[in-house]
């Protein structure tokens, strides 16, 4: 697995993240270093016993951006927990912590909750921050089984290609998707690149994070979105 990213952003490795040099601080921003965030969101994992078992990161060519993917150890034969991560130097969005999945034989990647730390980067907030992430990481096990469970009911939901058609139109109409990925999610469902069985909603769930790629990691609300579409689309079945 690796980071599939853009708007110039490129793979690179922890001690990578360690060589970028951090802005100096001001009176009024005080930039995290992206890998102190790494390093405070794995002891937090660990200190709850959750077990990393992989990791990647990216930046922003300038070094300012950072996105990041955490793979935890899991019971779970078709797909592993992620914890997704995201820090800014230059105030262009605020760190942020997603909670999610990766499906194994393909690599897509979705979020099921998006936990974003609202603070200004100043001196007290570096100091209150290891608080407020091991607040965001307490409650991650309850979410990594909700989680299961709302997967387990999207293998188990069987939909006709109408209902999809709907919902493949709901997601333009949410801004899940633009006009020109509107294609790529009907050509997976009708003849997926993967095996992700009968026309299901995890089949359609599936075939709609394959289309969105590289914009999971920068934008971890579109599939928050798309569970409450794929979630609606189960109740008018069942």
């Amino acid at each position: 697995m690796s980071l599939i990213l853009h708007r110039g952003a490129v793979e690179t490795d922890y001690d990578g993240l360690r060589s970028l040099q951090t802005p100096p601080a001001t009176a009024s921003h005080v930039p995290l270093p992206h890998c102190q965030l790494v390093d405070m969101i794995k002891y937090a994992l660990g200190y709850y016993g959750h077990e990393i078992t992989d990791e990647h990161h990216g930046v922003t060519e300038d070094g300012s951006r950072y996105f990041g993917l955490l793979s935890l150890k899991s019971a779970y034969g078709n797909y592993t927990d992620t914890v997704g991560l995201r820090n800014s130097h230059d105030k262009s969005f605020p760190i942020g912590i997603a909670c999610g999945s990766r499906v194994f034989i393909c690599d897509n990647l979705a979020f099921i909750g998006d936990h974003v730390i609202r603070r200004k980067h100043t001196t007290n907030s570096k100091r209150d921050l290891p608080g407020l992430v091991a607040q965001v990481v307490e409650p991650l096990r309850a979410q990594r089984e909700k989680q299961q469970a709302t997967f387990q009911q999207y293998v188990e939901t069987p939909i006709n290609d109408a209902l999809a058609d709907h919902a493949v139109l709901e997601m333009y109409r949410c801004g899940v998707l633009n006009v020109q990925r509107i294609p790529d999610v009907l050509t997976q469902w009708n003849e997926p690149k993967c095996d992700w069985g009968d026309k299901t909603a995890w089949r359609l769930f599936n075939a709609a994070t394959f289309a969105l790629a590289g914009k999971v990691a920068e934008s971890p609300h579109l599939t928050k979105k798309l569970h409450m579409i794929i979630d609606g689309v189960c109740e008018r079945v069942n």
